[in-house]
């Protein structure tokens, strides 16, 4: 609908869908999210790789309609400027222009929640996550959120860590995790 509605008013517009069954990247909430995007941006091994083909599929796009790239290489030709380091010399003179690069707060308050039994992660519910993560304090408290340590598919142990919530208050992260608690079934285990 919205891209006919575009071309009523002669605009391009372009509808791109993606996969939503789990969180792309692994951080949830503002400064997790940014350590997410800096990783990728500076090819970390580390850097979640979902994120950086997600940034690729939809960067891709964008140079794919604006006539940058032909079609189908516009998410060929996005890989192929952050693997040459481009993009981030790019973000590096973005945040000059703006006063200069801030380094992402960091959560006084940190807690895991494990797993309860061994076993292979088959459902990640994102909207418990995302309560969790605003519970936590995320958005507003930059810092807080939710740092995910699997994804769907992940086979692991009962006592790992599933994921880690970031508070920068204790009473915060008190209360995400009674909400935790309460949700057990917030990523699915089958054995």
């Amino acid at each position: 609908r919205l891209v006919e509605i575009a071309a009523r008013f002669d605009l391009k517009a372009l509808c791109v869908q993606t996969d939503g069954e789990q969180p792309v990247g692994a951080g949830i909430g503002p400064a997790l999210e940014a350590l997410d995007v800096l990783a990728v941006l500076q090819n970390r091994p580390e850097a979640p790789q979902d994120l950086r083909q997600r940034a690729c599929l939809l960067a891709g796009a964008a140079l794919e309609l604006a006539g940058v790239a032909k079609a189908g290489l516009g998410a060929e030709a996005a890989e192929a400027v952050l693997a040459d380091g481009r993009a981030w010399a790019r973000f590096e003179r973005i945040c000059e222009a703006q006063g200069g690069m801030r380094t992402p707060p960091v959560a006084a308050q940190r807690a895991p929640i494990h797993a309860t039994r061994s076993g292979r992660v088959i459902l990640i519910n994102n909207r418990q996550v995302a309560t969790l993560a605003k519970l936590a304090g995320a958005p507003e408290r930059k810092a807080a959120g939710v740092q995910m340590q699997v994804r769907l598919g992940t086979e692991i142990s009962a006592g790992q860590p599933l994921l880690t919530v970031h508070a920068e208050t204790a009473g915060e992260l008190a209360y995400a995790l009674d909400y935790a608690a309460s949700h057990g079934d917030m990523i699915d285990i089958e054995a």
